[in-house]
């Protein structure tokens, strides 16, 4: 008996020691969003006694609790219900989110879609100038858009923002790995019983590759919701900026407004993320650096580890 319970004491004691680390790995990533809640739900008064040495410039340290003392919908109903300047930057941050992701369907899709599966001369060096692309960073690409922006009159607009992000090569990339996957044998027996490219295109390659599209399509919502530097850089008119960049405007004085716009906003990326949480994950694998030969550009199957 003594030894039996010493063996499942022991297994306990490596049960809590193995997801120890996740546990507080996941505290700490939820820290935030619970801070946000609590935030939004505290009065101005109770705001200030917390933060006080940020607000007001006084002595002490930030103090903070799990629970509001006094818990108030004040913050959310004044968000909701008397700040049209928050929809109406609202409304700008998903038609800019809408206009990318369309173009990068209208455009990216045939574009991964032929690299994968068609081979024609400089294939190759195509493909590598899209990897090359996508490891720059906006900073580096930021004056010749601009530029090229300004020669087509389209700054401050709208289009200035998504123009350039509807032909973003990340999706690209992501949705070619999926597609480079569709077996050959299936493609041709479509073309043997009579299919043109197209049908091939719509009816096969699409379903088969909706994982990678749908990944794809979820990443850049998550990163086109928040992106500042792109409108910072192409929109001067302040009736135009996205959600991103009303946020920060937001005083020190209305610190329980500023959680709870924040918490609002989180809302649309939250919901989407848990929703397709699924796809994220396979998304997120297949764009990680691999050194093991995959289906290769066009319908052979050469080693283009060299590029990863």
């Amino acid at each position: 008996m003594r030894k039996n319970k010493k063996n499942t004491a022991g297994s306990r004691l490596l049960l809590i020691l193995r997801y120890a680390p996740a546990v507080t790995a996941a505290c700490l990533a939820a820290g935030p969003v619970v801070f946000l809640i609590t935030g939004s739900l505290m009065g101005r008064g109770e705001l200030g006694e917390h933060l006080a040495p940020v607000l007001f410039g006084t002595e002490g340290f930030v103090t903070w609790r799990l629970l509001p003392m006094y818990p108030t919908l004040q913050n959310i109903v004044e968000l909701l219900c008397d700040s049209p300047e928050f929809f109406h930057m609202f409304w700008n941050t998903m038609k800019l989110t809408a206009g990318i992701l369309l173009g990068q369907l209208l455009c990216g899709m045939p574009a991964a879609w032929g690299l994968a599966r068609y081979s024609f001369r400089g294939c190759r060096l195509v493909y590598g100038l899209y990897i090359l692309l996508m490891l720059m960073p906006f900073q580096v690409l930021m004056l010749p858009e601009y530029q090229v922006l300004e020669k087509l009159s389209i700054n401050n607009t709208l289009w200035a923002v998504i123009l350039p992000g509807a032909f973003s090569t990340f999706p690209v990339f992501l949705m070619y790995r999926f597609f480079a996957e569709v077996p050959e044998e299936v493609l041709e027996a479509a073309r043997i019983d009579g299919a043109g490219e197209g049908r091939v295109f719509l009816y096969i390659g699409l379903p088969l590759g909706r994982t990678g599209i749908v990944s794809a399509l979820l990443l850049q919502f998550l990163e086109c919701f928040g992106m500042i530097e792109q409108p910072l850089a192409f929109l001067k008119d302040k009736r135009l900026f996205p959600l991103a960049l009303y946020l920060p405007e937001i005083g020190a004085e209305r610190a329980g407004f500023a959680f709870a716009a924040s918490l609002v906003a989180l809302a649309v990326p939250l919901l989407l993320f848990f929703a397709g949480s699924e796809y994220l994950e396979q998304g997120i694998a297949a764009s990680g650096v691999s050194q093991t030969p995959v289906k290769g550009i066009g319908k052979g199957a050469e080693d283009e580890s060299f590029l990863l």
